[in-house]
């Protein structure tokens, strides 16, 4: 099958394209490397330089005749998002629609799209949280992927466009960027292997739920072949707060690290933990990787690319 991936250059899209790649699927990427980086790229894609805003991308549609459509190209920088909710709706809404206008015009048979757990449901109440939870983002970029998935749901309702929305947890692994990409796995390790003291915001206390890259890209593959239709959680059901997960962190460097607490971020979100029994039970996905297991390869591999 001929697939595009929108942000293949990034950290969750690479991986998805080496499952792509290894189960035998022709795979064309666009993305504008405003975070990803071209050797992150599996050398059997083919890339095309591109902004998802761009109106040329209905020339490559139009050429390609695209199958599926995995959608990840976004601004996914939450703190951006509030400094600057006009320039993130640009990218996150009208980017978006750019795609689902030429799915919808040009015969796709399906969109998997890269949404967000945490910052859609906020501070919820139920933890784990299920996908019957009301959504409360608390942030442009939590309103903007949710309005994604409500077009989504249009798209389908009204021309038949099939989906399936994954709302990811904490995704961390090998290829995160400290930049752009403020994953706080990624943020620490950059510290520590610069020489830098890595900084804990506020009392440490507040929760994540970590998912492996790797798991997420495995349920993108379920996705792909399943025939269901809707939004589902990528998670694992597992708080872990930022004290535990530096603790983690600092195991692998034997615990020489010193902890450091600094001021708390205002408005950061106190806990989040996601259900994962829907997707466990409509496409046969659960997580494979231990927290401890997935630091241990990220840490790995962070520091085989500083060599």
């Amino acid at each position: 099958m001929k697939i595009l991936v929108t942000g293949g250059a990034g950290f969750i899209g690479s991986h998805i394209i080496d499952q792509l790649i290894d189960n035998g699927h022709e795979v064309i990427i666009i993305d504008n490397l405003s975070t990803g980086k071209k050797e992150n790229i599996n050398k059997k894609a083919k890339f095309i330089k591109m902004d998802i805003c761009n109106p040329k991308v209905k020339a490559v549609f139009k050429k390609e005749k695209f199958d599926y459509v995995f959608h990840l190209a976004a601004q996914i920088d939450v703190r951006k998002s509030v400094e600057d909710p006009i320039t993130d709706a640009k990218t996150n809404i009208l980017g978006s629609l750019n795609i689902l206008e030429n799915c919808k015009n040009f015969g796709v048979k399906k969109v998997i799209f890269s949404s967000t757990g945490g910052a859609i449901y906020g501070d919820a109440e139920i933890i784990p949280t299920p996908e019957t939870y009301p959504e409360k983002p608390i942030s442009p970029y939590g309103i903007c992927k949710l309005s994604v998935e409500k077009y989504l749901y249009y798209y389908h309702q009204i021309f038949g466009l099939n989906y399936i929305a994954l709302r990811y947890g904490n995704v961390y692994g090998p290829r995160q960027n400290s930049k752009g990409e403020a994953g706080v796995v990624a943020i620490f390790l950059d510290k520590i292997l610069s020489g830098k003291q890595p900084v804990i915001n506020g009392d440490g206390k507040q929760t994540r739920d970590y998912v492996y890259v790797e798991d997420v890209a495995g349920a993108n593959m379920l996705a792909l072949e399943s025939d269901k239709i809707g939004i589902y959680n990528v998670g694992t059901a597992r708080e872990t707060d930022v004290n535990k997960l530096f603790s983690i962190l600092n195991n692998n460097f034997q615990n020489k690290i010193k902890e450091v607490h600094g001021e708390a971020k205002m408005g950061e979100q106190a806990r989040s933990c996601l259900s994962f029994e829907l997707i466990k039970k409509d496409l046969g996905w659960e997580p494979g990787v231990g927290l401890e297991e997935g630091i241990g390869k990220t840490v790995l591999w962070f520091k085989n690319s500083r060599v």
